[in-house]
């Protein structure tokens, strides 16, 4: 007959089904009566664990053990509840003495596996796995756990060789495929990984993991409105996802409808407080959209707080901190970002690291690890040639439109050889409607829009042109498209202009430049080979504009008589040393103000709160507002003497400046960035103004400043040099990279690999 006993322990399982609850409450029941009754203790365990109770399960489960300690199931879920409890050493200590009785026991070594994996124990954790399998060859689960651990220590060819066997054994198993798409991801093998997902997907129509994964591939695919229909789709599924509307947000921000993407972001934010992702990406879109200072640092702020080791977070944090000019904690926020760019880290953008960095090898790492996004897709090879004679050169760029590179390069594309080079504008921008753009159109023989394409589409539109040189006029800056140059659709690719630095892809053959700003001896610093021009390698259009109407001194808000130091860099470019320069320069000349360009709250009253510190009044701080670039260069001739930036020179409102009539000291860097401006005043006749020390620098400034006849000596000199000198002669300048091209090109054709050049000085043509 049956015991009461027994009859409670039926009763207790009948109701552990349909109500948990009270099948708990008759556990307890009977462990009043019988505290060591384990099969009580074992379903209380199961229950608590229905009920979310895990410290409550926990407990029953040890104790249970107390009463059986070698019951294999018992010792099974106490260890699994321990790892879930993260007690990661306690379920290691568990099964060391369950698999001391029972070594070849796989549960036990699979579970101690996954708890010495959680401890880091790496290659203890693979030992367990392997002997596993090795004891049961179709342990699908310690294989996908092998490779999950393989591909988290980077080891992706072992990883992937875990899943493959996975595969082989089970061709229907979804999780493999998952995780070996995922694999192929990380990889940046993203064409591979995407026909994974869709693998996925073919065996488990609704699995909204892989719906989301999906969304992020096509989206790097540049398949935006696919990425959106699928990040729907994953909603559908699961629409309290942070992660799903965080891509969805991301991708919105792809198609250009920003109020939609801000919504995304604050819902995910809404769901989880503590996604860092979706406070990073939100707090970049308040900044380049709305130029939102306070929420898009309140944003990033919370996101560095909740993962410090976020790739990007700190390094986009202190970018636009800059712009504000919040320089606290400036000196130890760099050096981490250094100590992360030196390790292989992603941890800032290059183009914001140009600002902070001044040395070649840091700046040439960063580049290659952000190279590493956008890996080698090469499409068909190229044939030998084509039928034409005429090279034809592809500028790709998304800003043909009022922006500094086009005011720069209006003139080169206008002036190129048309009976020996075919020139076509690869637009991935927009069209804003203004006069530089519609002169741009009327400077290209083809002017193709690729804005709307995938990365893939938009390289077969440019391989369908035939283009012979490629050239990159964005690079990491902007709206930029290295997964198209990555696809490689010219048998050349250039990097020129709008980034000066190398772009660490193996992808980019040439990098044009000249030997001021590259020397020779830093050539390792560079992926490219490097093309070196006779003189600066900045295009500058001496057809442009000088207007006549100069702006008053009353008109632009400068006191009278007052001598004009001027920098109209945007503020990013500013570091603290360089502004604690001018300000001991401002200390030694009576009367002068420093003339500057932001309309931020922020950076206007932390420079005036710094500048208070070495005694100068907020009124000798001027801040000007953007204009157009008419209104911009007519204001111009009002400072007396423009002060550079170190890390970063002024580039085209150095060019502007000089232009203008506008002197302008710089101080040599130690970077490409750092000496373009010492590059610009040799083309233009004026290496007097280069200072080699910082100390020089302030000295001369000062000098200059308080020797009137000197400084309009100095002012007539640039003024007559404009008419004359290399840096405002357009088709000089079209010269020598035509002539770059040209042996760019033979070099191809004669079967040859890139190479470092010189182009030739000029010949005998008119100057």
């Amino acid at each position: 007959m049956r015991s009461a006993l027994q009859d409670l322990m039926i009763e207790a399982r009948l109701l552990q089904r349909g109500n948990p609850g009270a099948a708990v409450q008759l556990c307890r029941k009977i462990l009043q009566s019988e505290p060591r009754c384990f099969d009580a203790l074992l379903l209380l365990g199961s229950c608590c664990y229905q009920l979310g109770q895990l410290n409550d399960a926990l407990g029953a489960m040890q104790q249970a053990l107390t009463v059986r300690p070698e019951d294999p199931v018992c010792i099974q879920t106490c260890g699994s509840l321990l790892i879930e409890a993260g007690r990661f050493a306690d379920a290691v200590a568990l099964f060391d003495r369950a698999l001391a009785q029972r070594p070849r026991a796989t549960p036990f070594l699979f579970n101690r596996g996954l708890a010495l994996a959680m401890l880091g124990r790496t290659e203890e954790a693979l030992a367990d796995y392997d002997a596993a399998i090795a004891l049961r060859p179709d342990f699908l689960d310690a294989m996908l756990a092998r490779g999950n651990l393989l591909r988290q220590a980077g080891r992706f060819n072992q990883a992937m060789d875990s899943f493959d066997k996975v595969i082989e054994c089970d061709p229907r198993n979804a999780v493999a495929y998952h995780a070996r798409g995922l694999l192929l991801a990380e990889m940046n093998r993203t064409d591979e990984a995407l026909r994974q997902i869709e693998k996925v997907l073919e065996l488990n129509p609704g699995h909204a993991g892989a719906l989301l994964d999906r969304a992020r591939l096509l989206r790097k695919t540049g398949c935006h409105s696919e990425a959106l229909d699928a990040v729907g789709a994953a909603l559908a599924r699961d629409g309290h996802s942070p992660g799903g509307w965080n891509v969805r947000g991301t991708i919105l921000m792809d198609l250009g409808r920003p109020a939609e993407a801000l919504a995304a972001y604050s819902r995910a934010i809404s769901l989880d407080p503590s996604h860092a992702d979706a406070l990073l990406n939100r707090g970049l879109l308040q900044w380049t959209n709305w130029r939102r200072y306070d929420e898009a640092v309140a944003d990033l702020e919370r996101a560095v707080a909740l993962a410090p080791e976020q790739t990007i977070a700190r390094g986009e944090l202190l970018h636009i901190r800059m712009y504000g000019a919040h320089w606290q904690n400036f000196a130890r926020e760099k050096q981490i970002l250094d100590q992360g760019v030196r390790a292989g880290k992603l941890v800032v953008r290059p183009f914001a690291y140009q600002a902070l960095s001044d040395s070649p090898a840091d700046l040439a790492a960063c580049a290659r690890t952000f190279a590493r996004l956008y890996p080698p897709a090469p499409m068909a090879a190229f044939s030998a040639g084509r039928a034409s004679s005429k090279i034809r050169v592809g500028y790709l760029s998304a800003d043909f439109r009022d922006h500094a590179t086009s005011y720069l390069m209006a003139g080169l594309y206008e002036r190129h050889d048309r009976a020996a080079f075919e020139i076509v504008a690869i637009d991935n921008g927009h069209d804003d409607k203004s006069p530089i753009r519609k002169r741009l159109e009327n400077a290209f023989d083809h002017f193709i829009d690729i804005a709307g394409l995938s990365d893939r589409d938009a390289a077969m539109r440019i391989r369908a042109e035939e283009i012979d040189i490629l050239v990159n006029l964005n690079g990491y800056f902007g709206n930029h498209r290295m997964g198209v140059f990555a696809r490689r659709p010219a048998p050349l690719q250039v990097n020129y202009l709008g980034f000066p630095a190398t772009l660490g892809a193996s992808y980019i053959d040439y990098l044009i430049a000249d030997r001021v700003v590259i020397p020779e001896n830093e050539q390792p610093f560079y992926q490219e080979k490097i093309v070196y021009l006779p003189d600066c390698y900045q295009a500058n259009d001496d057809a442009r504009m000088r207007p006549g109407g100069v702006a008053s001194r009353e008109v632009c808000a400068l006191p009278d008589g007052a001598f004009v130091f001027c920098n109209f860099n945007q503020s990013y470019k500013l570091v603290p040393d360089t502004f604690f320069a001018w300000m001991r320069i401002l200390q030694q000349v009576p009367d002068s103000v420093m003339w500057l360009v932001n309309d931020l709250p922020a950076f206007r009253a932390n420079l005036r709160n710094a500048a208070a510190e070495y005694g100068i009044g907020p009124d000798r701080l001027v801040f000007a507002g953007r204009e157009p670039v008419e209104r911009h260069l007519a204001r111009l001739p009002q400072a007396d003497l423009m002060l550079d930036n170190l890390p970063y020179n002024a580039h085209t409102t150095a060019s502007d400046a000089l232009w203008m009539g506008v002197p302008l000291l710089t101080c040599r860097g130690t970077s490409f960035p750092g000496r373009v401006a010492a590059s610009l005043l040799i083309a233009a006749g004026m290496a007097d103004m280069i200072a080699e020390t910082p100390e020089a620098f302030e000295q001369q400034a000062v000098a200059l400043a308080l020797d009137k006849n000197r400084l309009a000596r100095l002012r007539a000199r640039l003024a007559a040099n404009r008419q004359s000198c290399a840096l405002f002669n357009t088709d000089r300048f079209r010269r020598h990279i035509e002539a770059a091209f040209r042996e760019m090109q033979a070099r191809r054709l004669r079967g040859q690999t890139p190479a470092s050049f010189d182009v030739a000085l000029p010949s005998a043509a008119p100057a």
